[in-house]
């Protein structure tokens, strides 16, 4: 005899990888971000009278 269909799990596991998929694209945005803040940073002067970024430590 069949066992019968966990539609709980399986839904659970369709939710599982949606949010992996939404992570993964979240994080390559944000990647993209800090590359594109990095560039303008280095191209753009910094603006009189304005202090300089502080490093994070």
């Amino acid at each position: 005899m069949a066992f019968r269909p966990n539609y709980g799990r399986d839904r659970a596991e369709r939710n599982r990888l949606k949010a992996e998929k939404r992570q993964e694209k979240l994080d390559k945005r944000a990647a993209e971000v800090a590359r594109r803040k990095a560039e303008r940073a280095e191209q753009e002067p910094p603006v009189p009278g304005t202090a300089p970024a502080a490093e994070p430590s």
